[in-house]
């Protein structure tokens, strides 16, 4: 298999260009294209008082590494106007970050060429090799520490200084979120390459900057190398956590920096197996699925604590929405594809979710509900409902506890892992299933959902919502069978309830309308739920209700494309009506066009179409969404209890110029298999690897 294709490099930096985003799932940084010049950092745990709303939230984390350089007098970050920038790359085969810029000093110019990436394989550590040549000797000054300017919080200790100590650790550092719901551990240790006589020296500012210095004269022609590395770890995994990053510190700079890239690269190397590759498809496709696998992957690791946000963990102080919380899209359009392709990382979002049961079940009990209603927008350390309170969708946009019940049947139906199923998946679903027993209204209808919102979020409720009801109807159903193959005293008026949930189908014309009295021109009215019913909720109708429902909400496609989540999934209805023509359009309006230089990365809304929205990246429910309709809607793949052979019963029609789809490894139940669905085929094929 050839390697994924990395966005070409940024020779020019534009004021509109977002900055470069390097992460391992626990350790988040957006990097500017100078990198001495700041970053920001996140890390996946930690938490702090969101200062607008008193929510518990995200905490941005001081900088772990910054950095500066001094040629005789002059100072690189007190000078930007003498840096001259030459070149940023972003290599997916690796997760490295490659940063050139020249910077003209006092007598001297210097080249610098830095290297950053978040190690996969020691997902606390972050690490910055930076070379430098200079032209005429010079009195060189390198430095490289941790930076907390613009970040709300405190120091909780003094920095414990270590450099001049035996071993590699520079500082010990233990920092506080605002309203000190969080804590963090920082330590850094540093190395210079190139010289032995130096002098080095510890920075500490009355701003908390904290940092270390070498100080030597540089000769024109030789090369020069500090490697810098951090360790971040959030209080949710060591009381101490600033000795915890000592220790995991300690371990990583005895591997070597080169190690640590050659391990990385291997983690990596072994991700790329279960690249998505488009077979016979304009270059320009393969690029976006590469950068959609890539910007999900490097936002989740087997180790997180705390699930993944909607922007991963990037973050960039122009935008803060959504604060970090966990929300429904996750599990409905990140955790799919995950479980096809890093598994353990799958299991770590959803045992967030497990491990959070109990504030799903006070949410329920608060609104007078038994079992577990999952908030809306869930708080990364305890999991409460944390939507600001002038928010009316934390309280009727009701899917998401079937969104989450229906992810841990995905992930045991793909696995087999029966183990996790009655650790986790059962307690989860059956509590959401208790959920629905005392939401539902039974009417001589049957049983409603009143006063909900669906994926369109309106200022009004709707009554029966298609993607809510169905939705209910095949959690219900799932969590039914898993029961009963695990042994487990089943409800016997679930079945009886999923039979009587009331849907929004037309007895005339055959169509799932997204809600009893829905109307395509009412607010928002374009939203595709009829057709998300059929996928990714993957509910089987006959195929006249399939296909007249998918041309009913295609005819609203064009008014809805360009807006968040579903408009990744347009041209899976299209293609599945056998419109290659207007599968491919709708791919490139409804994902294409998310897309934004320089480094591939997916906004939230189409910049094409919504020109005047923020461009935050990399939202990871438009990118899952591509993924799952390239790994799922496309090849008519839908996961069951079944043999993985009938996992796919679908003839394949794929979009104009695409010849198919081809995953050389995808997991199944614990083993290596490939999927290949080729254009023309009655059905795609799973096969053992």
């Amino acid at each position: 298999m050839s390697e994924p294709i990395s966005p070409e490099p940024a020779r020019e930096w534009k004021p509109e260009y977002p900055p470069a985003y390097v992460s391992n799932g626990v350790i988040g940084l957006r990097i500017c294209p100078i990198p001495p010049l700041g970053g920001v950092a996140t890390v996946n745990g930690f938490v702090k008082m969101d200062e607008e709303t008193g929510l518990e939230a995200y905490g941005r984390a001081p900088y772990p590494l910054a950095g500066d350089l001094r040629i005789n007098r002059t100072v690189l970050t007190q000078c930007p106007d003498r840096i001259v920038f030459r070149e940023q790359r972003i290599d997916f085969a690796s997760g490295e970050l490659h940063t050139r810029f020249d910077f003209d000093g006092d007598g001297a110019r210097a080249e610098l060429s830095l290297v950053t990436f978040c190690s996969r394989n020691r997902p606390s550590v972050a690490v910055q090799k930076a070379s430098i040549r200079v032209d005429r000797d010079c009195d060189l000054e390198i430095t490289a520490g941790v930076d907390r300017d613009g970040v709300s919080g405190r120091w909780a200790e003094p920095p414990m200084c270590l450099t001049g100590a035996a071993g590699p650790l520079d500082c010990l550092l233990h920092w506080k979120s605002s309203g000190d719901m969080g804590s963090l551990g920082i330590a850094y240790g540093t190395e210079l390459l190139g010289t032995d006589r130096v002098y080095r020296r510890f920075n500490s500012t009355a701003d908390g900057a904290t940092s270390t210095s070498y100080v030597f004269r540089a000769e024109a022609g030789h090369a020069y190398c500090l490697q810098h590395y951090a360790s971040l770890v959030p209080d949710v995994w060591h009381s101490r956590p600033q000795h915890q990053a000592a220790r995991l510190l300690t371990a990583a700079f005895s591997r070597g920096c080169e190690a640590l890239r050659a391990d990385n690269h291997a983690a990596w190397a072994d991700l790329w197996q279960s690249r998505v590759q488009l077979v016979g498809a304009p270059e320009r496709w393969q690029r976006l699925a590469d950068a959609a696998f890539f910007y999900l992957h490097c936002s989740v690791h087997r180790s997180v604590p705390a699930s993944t946000h909607m922007f991963g963990l990037s973050f960039w102080p122009d935008y803060h929405y959504y604060r970090g919380h966990v929300m429904w899209d996750i599990e409905a359009f990140c955790v799919p594809p995950l479980i096809l392709t890093d598994p353990d990382a799958a299991r770590a979002l959803l045992q967030y979710r497990s491990s959070r049961l109990s504030g799903a079940a006070a949410n329920a009990e608060a609104r007078g509900y038994s079992g577990a209603q999952f908030p809306w927008e869930s708080s990364p350390r305890h999991g409460h409902e944390s939507a600001p309170v002038e928010t009316s969708h934390s309280f009727t946009e009701e899917h998401v506890s079937m969104d989450v019940a229906l992810a841990f049947a995905r992930y045991v139906h793909a696995t087999g892992d029966q183990l996790f199923a009655g650790d986790h998946a059962w307690p989860v679903m059956s509590s959401v299933c208790r959920w629905l027993d005392s939401r539902v209204e039974r009417t001589p209808r049957g049983c409603e959902m009143r006063g909900v919102n669906g994926i369109a979020e309106t200022k009004s409720t709707v009554d029966n919502s298609a993607f809510v009801n169905i939705a209910a109807v095949r959690t219900l159903r799932e969590t039914s069978a898993l029961g009963r193959a695990l042994g487990k005293l089943v409800a016997e008026n679930w079945d009886k309830m999923a039979a009587a949930i009331v849907l929004p189908i037309d007895p005339d014309t055959k169509i799932i309308r997204n809600h009893d009295t829905h109307d395509p021109k009412e607010d928002k009215g374009e939203t595709p739920e009829g057709a998300a019913a059929l996928f990714p909720l993957d509910f089987e109708v006959d195929p006249e209700t399939e296909r007249r429902t998918l041309e009913y909400h295609l005819g609203s496609a064009d008014r809805y494309v360009g807006a968040p989540m579903l408009s990744a999934l347009l041209g899976v209805y299209a293609a599945r009506l056998g419109d290659r023509e207007r599968a491919a359009e709708l791919f490139e309006k409804g994902y294409a066009q998310f897309v934004i230089e320089p480094f591939a990365m997916t906004t939230e809304f189409s910049p094409v179409i919504f020109p005047d929205k923020p461009r935050p990246v990399p939202f990871t429910a438009n990118l899952g969404g591509f993924l799952s309709s390239l790994l799922y809607g496309l090849t008519g793949l839908r996961l069951h209890s079944g043999d993985p052979a009938a996992w796919c019963k679908r003839p394949i029609t794929m979009p104009k110029d695409w010849e198919g789809i081809r995953v050389d490894r995808i997991w199944v139940r614990g083993s290596n298999a490939s999927l290949t669905a080729m254009h023309g085929d009655s059905r795609a094929r799973i096969e053992e690897w």
